[in-house]
């Protein structure tokens, strides 16, 4: 089976860094394109384990195999196993490969980055083909971001973090809960978040993401991305977990056949902006502080790049550079960049600020206008290109707002909530609606 790349397209986008850093919604592979097998055809095919591949260090490797169609035509592919992928039918991905390109579509050593999917393609039958797949000795690093910065318990035999909800329509109609929420008591002092001068609540910005509208297309990542001065870092730095997205999209399979998953769950995974934020305390220089409104900000001209704070987030949102990845110096570059948000340099730890450019532009229009921030005034760059509207931002200290509404919801939890870190960005449980008369 033949199908356009998700990031970018069948080419035309190949010299885009953005996209291709761009981690897939199901592989999460970057910067190079698989062919995607069930765990039952791998064993048949190549012989290899259930996870696809070796790891040395943080670096994934993965078997290559022959691919040679009816008139002897041969591409050379990375296999990647995939949970839902049906028996006997393997997907390649077109947009890789090309000889003419730019300087983002190639490599170092100036080879084309992927396999070129067009050579076993044919006009009578583009979207299908009949193929001999052939195993191979060679192994093919892949820069995917699937391990990095997982949440998952190191206890896990013991213990099972409340991560992903999901519930039936009927469990929730009749009150099932998948999990209780927990009251923890916490030695952090409690801010009102009050204009003591105005004698008027503050504002207070949080965020509600809907994991059942969700659809893991990454168009959050990118935006975020562009919005925020976000730089691309490449497949080696990529392959080290040092890729520098401030919201990722995690990607989890439901059940405990790899075979047949009972389901798939994105989940869009920003900065918290924890009221009880693990990651202020040990800054020893408080370059990461909260703000009067409840944000997690970070003072770049502080950091001295200790990474306490990274190492003391539970939810692994914060990234560091560890080069300079920004050109400061191409007047092109400097044209790209959004003038309202510092460009960070080498040793400096960032993270996701809820666009707080953004949310400053709005409040100083309506000081000037003397009035508050409508409800809907401020737009993150995130909610502002997702296609479903499954993240809204604004203030919960407005009770008529849109996010203190879902925030209010039954489905309403927060990730972790374990740790009473009392995160800002709370989710809504994912809701299935399944026919009882269909079976699998």
């Amino acid at each position: 089976m033949i199908r356009t790349d998700p990031s970018i397209y069948d080419g035309r986008f190949a010299n885009n860094g953005w996209l291709q850093e761009l981690p897939k919604p199901l592989t999460k592979v970057t910067w190079d394109n698989v062919a995607v097998v069930s765990p039952n055809s791998a064993k048949s095919i190549a012989g290899v384990s259930d996870n696809g591949g070796s790891t040395i260090g943080r670096e994934h490797y993965v078997p290559k195999v022959d691919l040679v169609d009816a008139k002897g035509n041969t591409i050379r592919v990375p296999l990647w196993i995939m949970p839902g992928q049906p028996d006997n039918v393997l997907t390649i991905y077109l947009g890789f490969g090309r000889t003419l390109a730019g300087s983002v579509a190639r490599s170092v050593d100036n080879e084309p980055v992927g396999y070129n999917a067009y050579t076993i393609r044919t006009s009578y039958s583009p979207w299908f083909t009949n193929l001999q797949v052939k195993p191979t000795t060679e192994r093919h690093l892949l820069a995917t971001t699937q391990l990095h910065f997982n949440l998952e318990d190191p206890n896990f035999e013991k213990t099972e973090r409340d991560i992903i909800r999901s519930e039936t329509l009927e469990q929730f109609l009749k009150g099932e809960k998948v999990e209780e929420h927990h009251e923890e008591p916490t030695m952090y002092p409690l801010y009102p978040y009050k204009d003591q001068a105005a004698n008027a609540p503050n504002y207070a910005w949080g965020m509600a993401i809907d994991l059942n509208n969700c659809v893991g297309c990454n168009a959050c990542t990118i935006a975020c991305q562009a919005e925020n001065n976000i730089p691309i870092v490449g497949k080696e730095q990529v392959a080290r977990s040092r890729e520098m997205h401030w919201i990722r999209v995690d990607t989890y399979f439901k059940g405990f056949d790899p075979n047949k998953p009972e389901g798939t769950n994105f989940m869009p995974v920003p900065c918290m902006h924890c009221e009880n934020a693990p990651c202020e305390p040990v800054c020893p220089v408080h370059a990461t502080v909260h703000s009067a409104e409840g944000l997690n900000d970070m003072v770049y001209n502080r950091c001295v790049g200790t990474k306490y704070c990274s190492n003391n987030c539970p939810y692994k949102v914060r990234r560091f550079n560890f080069f300079l990845y920004n050109d400061w110096n191409t007047p092109q570059y400097q044209l790209m960049r959004n003038p309202d948000v510092s460009v960070r340099s080498r040793g400096v730890m960032e993270k996701c600020t809820y666009c707080v450019q953004r949310i400053q532009a709005v409040k100083i229009q309506t000081e000037i206008e003397g009035r508050r921030a409508q409800d809907g005034e401020i737009v993150t760059a995130c909610q502002a290109v997702c296609p479903t509207e499954a993240i809204v931002f604004g203030d919960i200290n407005d009770p008529n707002s849109r996010v203190s509404k879902l925030k209010a919801n039954e489905r309403n939890y927060s990730l972790l909530e374990e740790l009473n870190t009392k995160p800002r960005t709370t989710y809504l449980s994912h809701l299935r609606n399944p026919n009882p008369e269909i079976k699998a």
